[in-house]
C-alpha cells in the first residue's frame, strides 16, 4: 500500500456540505484524527453565497473569518481552530488529481496519497467558462467568474480598479442577477446579456421576470434579452474593451462578469461509481453504488421523496441537509440505528437591492400570480402558486416576512387542493394563512 495518510472518514471538498458534515460528525462525536477535510481552497469551508452577496458590497462588506459555517443557517461560526480542537484534520490548497474507489486511495497533485475507510465526496461544480465554447477573446484580462473565494478577490480588485467604468454581466440566472445589483451599487453602468426571453427561466414565470426586470431597470440597470455574448475586443495589455453580441451590438466593457452555469465536478469518480442525471447516484442516505462511498451537495443524484423521483439539486440548504443526512446515515450504520430517509423540500431563495425572494416546492403545471408586484411599489409583495391536477405544487414569495415564508414552505409541502383557481388568486397570501 502506498505510503501517505490513513483517515477513518475523509470528506473530499471544502466547501458548505464539508463544512456541514464535519459540523454533524462533531455532533455525533467523532474521535481525534478519525477525520480529515482535504480542499483545494486556502481556506476553511465557509458559506459561499456571501460571495455574490456581501463580499461585494460598497461598504461593511463581508470577509473571513466572518463567515465560515455554518453561520449561514444561524448556527455556529467553525473557526479553524474549531477543527484543530476537534481533532479534525484540515487538508487545505490540497488538490485531489486521481480517487481509487477499489483500494481506497487519493492522490493529490502533488503525489501526496490519502487513504481511507468511509469517502464523501463533497467536491460541488466548477464554473462553466466561455473559454469552455472557444468564444473568442474570452481570455482576456478582467472577464471574471464567481465560484470560490479567490474569484471573489479578483472580482473585488477589478471593482476598485475600475470604479465606476462599464460592467457588462453575462448570464441571467442567479450570479448574473445578483452581481448585476451588487455592481449598481458599486456605481457601476451595469448590462446585462442573456439569451433566454426573461431572466431566471428555470424557475421564474413570464410574470415574475417582468418585475425583476422592471425593478432592475428603474434601478439604472440596462437589459439585453435573446441574444448572447460571441465574442470580446482588448486592448495592447489584453484587457477587455467590449463585448461583441451576437446581434452586432458591440457593448463597450471595462470588466464583464460571466455567470452562465456551473458543472457538478464528478469527473475523478467517471466508470468507477453509477452517475444519472449529470450527478452521483445514491440513495436516500446518500450512499452511492459503492459501499462506503458518500456523494452529498450539488453532485447527488438522489430520490426526491416527495415526487417520486431521482433529481440533483444545486442549491446551499440542499447542500447543509444532504451533509448531515449522509453523516448521520453513516454513524447510525455504526450504532445500528436507523435513520429516516431524506424528505426534502426544495427551497430556492435570492436577496439583491432591497428584494428578497423564497420559493418552496415544484413549478410545474399552471403559475397563477397574486399580490401586488408593481416594480414602482415601495414595498412590494406578490407571489405565485403553481397547480397541477388540481393541487398546489410550488410556491413563490417576494417580500415576504418569516412568517408568511413559513406558510408558503407548508403549502408546498402539504400541496392543498384548489377548487378555484381564481378564488386562489383573490385570496393570494391569505389561502397559505389558512392551512
Amino acid at each position: 500500500m502506498a505510503s501517505g495518510k490513513h483517515f477513518k472518514y475523509v470528506i473530499l471538498g471544502g466547501g458548505v456540505a464539508a463544512g456541514y458534515a464535519a459540523r454533524e460528525f462533531a455532533k455525533q462525536g467523532v474521535q481525534p484524527g478519525e477525520l480529515a477535510i482535504i480542499s483545494k481552497e486556502a481556506v476553511a469551508p465557509y458559506e459561499r453565497p456571501a460571495l455574490s452577496k456581501g463580499y461585494l458590497f460598497p461598504q461593511n462588506a463581508a470577509r473571513l473569518p466572518g463567515f465560515h459555517v455554518c453561520v449561514g443557517s444561524g448556527g455556529e461560526r467553525l473557526l479553524p481552530e474549531w477543527y484543530s480542537e476537534k481533532g479534525i484534520e484540515l487538508i487545505l490548497s490540497t488538490e485531489i488529481v486521481k480517487a481509487d474507489l477499489s483500494t481506497k486511495t487519493l492522490t493529490s497533485a502533488a503525489g501526496a496519497t490519502f487513504t481511507y475507510e468511509i469517502l464523501l465526496i463533497a467536491t460541488g461544480s466548477s464554473v462553466i467558462k466561455l473559454t469552455d465554447f472557444g468564444t473568442q477573446g474570452a481570455d482576456s484580462n478582467n472577464i471574471l467568474y464567481l465560484r470560490e473565494i479567490d474569484d471573489a478577490d479578483k472580482l473585488v480588485a477589478a471593482i476598485q480598479a475600475k470604479k465606476g467604468g462599464k460592467a457588462i454581466v453575462v448570464g441571467g440566472g442567479y450570479i448574473g442577477l445578483e452581481l448585476s445589483a451588487v455592481l449598481k451599487l458599486n456605481d457601476f453602468d451595469v448590462t446585462m446579456v442573456f439569451p433566454e426571453p426573461w431572466c431566471m427561466p428555470r424557475l421564474f414565470t413570464a410574470d415574475i421576470a417582468a418585475f425583476y426586470e422592471a425593478y432592475y431597470t428603474n434601478k439604472g440597470v440596462k437589459i439585453l434579452k435573446g441574444t448572447l455574448a460571441v465574442g470580446f475586443d482588448s486592448n495592447a495589455n489584453g484587457d477587455v474593451t467590449a463585448v461583441r453580441l451576437k446581434d452586432g451590438t458591440v457593448l463597450e466593457a471595462d470588466i464583464v462578469v460571466v455567470g452562465v452555469g456551473g458543472r457538478p465536478l464528478t469527473t475523478l469518480f467517471k466508470g468507477q461509481v453509477v452517475e444519472e442525471k449529470g450527478g452521483i447516484k445514491t440513495d436516500a442516505f446518500f450512499e452511492t453504488s459503492v459501499p462506503g462511498v458518500y456523494a452529498i451537495g450539488d453532485v447527488a443524484t438522489f430520490p426526491l421523496k416527495m415526487y417520486n423521483e431521482l433529481r440533483r439539486v444545486e442549491h446551499v440548504d440542499h447542500s447543509r441537509k444532504s451533509a448531515e443526512q449522509a453523516v448521520k446515515a453513516i454513524k447510525g450504520k455504526e450504532s445500528g440505528e436507523s435513520v429516516p430517509e431524506y424528505d426534502y423540500l426544495p427551497y430556492f431563495y435570492s436577496r439583491s437591492f432591497d428584494l428578497g425572494w423564497q420559493f418552496y416546492g415544484d413549478n410545474v403545471g399552471e403559475a397563477i400570480l397574486f399580490g401586488d408586484s408593481d416594480p414602482a411599489s415601495s414595498k412590494p409583495k406578490f407571489g405565485s402558486y403553481w397547480i397541477k391536477d388540481g393541487k398546489v405544487l410550488g410556491a413563490f414569495l417576494e417580500g415576504g416576512s418569516p412568517d408568511e415564508n413559513k406558510a408558503i414552505a407548508k403549502v408546498a409541502k402539504t400541496q392543498p387542493s384548489v377548487t378555484s383557481i381564481e378564488e386562489l388568486k383573490k385570496e393570494g397570501l391569505q389561502f397559505a394563512s389558512k392551512i
